[in-house]
């Protein structure tokens, strides 16, 4: 996939944000030595946000790789922290907080010299009943025009197909433009899926929008209410079905948004057209295109 936004060095915004499967802890290391030696290379700053990992565990398996990562700590170039301090900072997942820090962390990457930051995030925090963690989707999808587009950031999301459970791995997959080993197809398409849009800011809907997929329609609510784009775009052009309480969740996150410009629905089926004639009300934040 290809974004048609790029950061100052020519690389799109859709290639800098990708979910990482993995099943077997020599898969992990091979994907672990193989971004934070490129990071290196390219005179990054590489964050290690390490959840069911143990944090010395990080370094050993570098070191044993070749990789001088106790030169690298001590310098500064390559940081190991957990998610506990970062995604769960205040004991609960906020996703405008954890925008916030990545804001602050690649100022201060580029303030110490690094051309920009590279950050490896293990994502097995969101299958733990903490709070906040039912934000995770909205979050994976907030943050490519939130932060990717405006920020000389590369991130890895590392998703242990051991502890995130398939449904919800390859729902949180799809949210991601690139994904890299076995996530590219992580065990089928879900049978609801909502990515951001590699152009303009906005969401793609793909799949059956009904009951058993609420969960994804809220998140994909969610994330259109919170974004501070003036324009957004809802792409429906890949949605087979579409019930009212779907519809109504997208309704209501359009009238929640910070700007008055209504939400542009493109590609929306002809049921949409229908139920918005018999619920006038739900369209007042929503202005709809043809396919």
């Amino acid at each position: 996939m290809h974004a048609t936004s790029a950061n100052a060095s020519g690389e799109a915004a859709a290639d800098r944000h990708a979910a990482v499967a993995y099943s077997t802890d020599a898969e992990w290391a091979d994907h672990l030595v193989s971004l934070v030696r490129a990071g290196f290379d390219q005179g990054e700053q590489v964050q290690y946000f390490a959840d069911a990992t143990a944090p010395d565990l990080v370094t050993r398996t570098l070191v044993g790789r070749g990789i001088d990562a106790t030169s690298a700590v001590r310098r500064g170039q390559l940081i190991v922290t957990t998610a506990a301090e970062t995604y769960l900072a205040g004991d609960r997942f906020a996703p405008d907080a954890m925008i916030s820090l990545w804001r602050q962390a690649v100022q201060a990457a580029a303030s110490q010299g690094y051309r920009r930051l590279r950050a490896i995030g293990e994502m097995s925090w969101g299958t733990r009943a903490t709070a906040g963690t039912e934000r995770l989707l909205e979050y994976e999808l907030r943050i490519h025009h939130e932060v990717f587009e405006q920020l000389p950031l590369r991130a890895y999301c590392f998703y242990d197909r051991r502890l995130v459970p398939p449904d919800d791995l390859e729902v949180l997959a799809a949210a991601h433009l690139a994904r890299s080993g076995s996530a590219a197809c992580p065990g089928g398409e879900p049978a609801l899926s909502v990515a951001p849009l590699a152009g303009p800011p906005g969401f793609r809907l793909s799949g059956s929008a009904g009951w058993e997929n609420r969960r994804v329609t809220a998140s994909a609510a969610a994330a259109l209410s919170a974004s501070p784009a003036e324009d957004v775009t809802l792409d429906l052009s890949a949605l087979d079905h579409l019930d009212v309480a779907a519809l109504s969740d997208i309704a209501r996150a359009a009238l929640r948004r910070p700007s008055d410009t209504p939400v542009r629905i493109v590609g929306a089926p002809p049921a949409l057209q229908r139920m918005l004639e018999l619920f006038p009300e739900l369209g007042a934040g929503i202005a709809t295109a043809g396919r």
